[in-house]
């Protein structure tokens, strides 16, 4: 199965900072057998939402790691909120919840999850440290999710 990992941030793009979140992220799905495409943009809320809608095209998972917090150039979820059809909020609580012993910052991102056709779109943190937190926080429901979007039958377990 195709997925897409999408790093939003920009000193990746420009060359000035490793793509430590996006690399782990890549890792974890290639681990779980997917086929991985990568792309890094600036934290520009329609080259963020163009991104999405291209790697959505092919993939039937998307994840994008980075701004998800509360600066002002924090956009990636007003950018996949601008492409999904319908959220699926349950993701982004997890996420969320799974940093909460970690963190006292963790109720400052802003992630959300939601489906365009029939991809799944996940926004991750930014920071490296969140990616392993928070992926596992939802790992378990990724497969029974995707087999829902693709409307193959699956056991309700």
């Amino acid at each position: 199965m195709k997925a897409a990992v999408l790093t939003v941030s920009d000193r990746v793009s420009r060359g000035e900072a490793d793509d430590r979140s996006g690399d782990l992220l890549d890792g974890l799905l290639r681990e779980d057998g997917y086929e991985v495409d990568r792309r890094v943009v600036p934290d520009e809320r329609e080259t963020i939402r163009r991104a999405i809608c291209e790697l959505a095209g092919d993939s039937r998972l998307v994840l994008t790691t980075g701004g998800t917090g509360v600066a002002p150039r924090d956009v990636t979820p007003e950018a996949t909120l601008a492409v999904i059809e319908r959220e699926v909020p349950g993701i982004g609580e997890a996420m969320r919840e799974a940093s909460r012993p970690h963190t006292r910052h963790w109720m400052l991102s802003r992630g959300v999850a939601g489906i365009r056709r029939r991809t799944l779109i996940v926004n991750f943190p930014g920071s490296p440290r969140s990616i392993a937190q928070a992926g596992e926080a939802i790992a378990g429901a990724l497969p029974h999710a995707l087999a829902l979007i693709a409307d193959r039958p699956t056991a309700h377990a």
